[in-house]
């Protein structure tokens, strides 16, 4: 059999969210074929040449560049699907978009659909691609793979698409590279003890009702600690930089933009909570890294996030700023509920493994064919 892979998300030099899923899954399929769990043969299609961290080729893990890279998933792809001698058996894509044209069966990724949630928090030109392509590609694929089953059920109600044709594949965990020695943690501007958020810098995040939690906090806690954002800016994040000025915390709220993988688990070792108010997750990756760390989560109440945390971690309504501020509160004053959070995310985190993930994908295809 040879399966075909749309693996641009994973092509690119900094992975987060999508891109990692889409590079770990990629990984564990050829770690799976290396050590001859299947025969399967690999052609995994590209924009551009690949990059020096995906797998080397073989002559079962193929690399095939397809140009025009503009129009790519509605030109250049379909043509050289349609026209090329030898075919894949079916076509995979590890993002939401399926190519506009082809003669094989195929599987998207959708992550989540908070686009259909929060539209006034995506760029028009954004929106409108992500409700078109992702439409058309749900509708017209073999199968569907989500990262949880809350995205699972928005798939079925916005898309009327049968239970039985989408697979939930929870994500797993990064291996976090430890080979270089961490910066410093002052060399960041880290002078207290902290509280800690890991994500993009955009509206859904709710980064702006946090900050206004840490500004209500008791003044005693204000002193002894600071709050560190961690995390890349997205979109619409304008108002996400100007809140610690309009909440007068400025002085101890630190962005950081993009921490390398080297240095962010001492991040969240060295945090005393993090907390991921969201308003809407696919998944919520960063809780299981706070947990595999040390870290104890708060977390919100509401779309994937309860799949994430289970009984480890924390729960909040991301709309009420006071009782975001009231967890916060509780979890550093109490010694024993920290320690107790902490035993549960050590134990709740090993559940998510990436070649667990990648098996649960490896089935999906496997059915997909079977039923041809």
């Amino acid at each position: 059999m040879i399966i075909g892979i749309d693996a641009n998300e994973a092509n690119v030099e900094r992975r987060v969210g999508i891109s990692e899923y889409a590079y770990q899954i990629l990984l564990n399929l050829y770690e799976f074929r290396k050590h001859k769990k299947n025969n399967y043969t690999f052609v995994i299609y590209l924009k551009s040449n690949p990059l020096g961290e995906l797998p080397e080729e073989t002559e079962w893990w193929k690399y095939k560049v397809v140009k025009p890279a503009k129009l790519w998933t509605q030109i250049g792809l379909p043509f050289h699907l349609v026209t090329t001698l030898k075919r894949p058996d079916v076509f995979l894509t590890l993002t939401h978009y399926a190519p506009r044209i082809a003669p094989v069966p195929t599987i998207v990724s959708v992550m989540d659909l908070s686009f259909l949630h929060f539209p006034e928090t995506f760029r028009k030109n954004d929106l409108f691609q992500l409700t078109r392509w992702t439409e058309y590609s749900v509708k017209k694929a073999s199968r569907i793979i989500t990262i949880s089953k809350s995205t699972k059920d928005d798939i079925i109600k916005y898309y009327k698409i049968p239970d039985d044709k989408i697979s939930v594949v929870h994500l797993g965990l990064k291996m976090l590279s430890m080979e270089q020695t961490p910066s410093d943690l002052k060399d960041f501007g880290i002078t207290k003890k902290f509280i800690l958020f890991v994500g993009t810098l955009q509206p859904r995040k709710n980064i702006s009702r946090l900050i206004e939690a840490f500004s209500i906090l008791p003044r005693k806690i204000q002193e002894e600690y600071q709050l560190v954002i961690v995390g890349k800016k997205g979109w619409l994040y304008e108002d996400i930089l100007n809140a610690p000025k309009k909440y007068g915390v400025e002085k101890d709220t630190l962005f950081l933009d993009y921490v390398k993988d080297h240095d962010l688990p001492q991040f969240y070792r060295k945090a005393e909570v993090f907390v991921l108010p969201s308003l809407y997750e696919g998944f919520g990756l960063p809780v299981l890294e706070a947990m595999r760390y040390g870290c104890p989560v708060i977390t919100s109440n509401i779309s994937s996030l309860p799949e994430a945390g289970g009984d480890a971690a924390l729960y909040v309504d991301p709309e009420n700023t006071q009782e975001i501020a009231d967890k916060i509160s509780e979890v550093l004053k109490d010694n024993t509920l920290r320690q107790s959070m902490i035993d549960k995310g050590n134990i709740h985190y090993k559940k998510f493994t990436w070649e667990k993930a990648a098996s649960e994908v490896l089935a999906a295809v496997e059915k997909v064919v079977s039923a041809k």
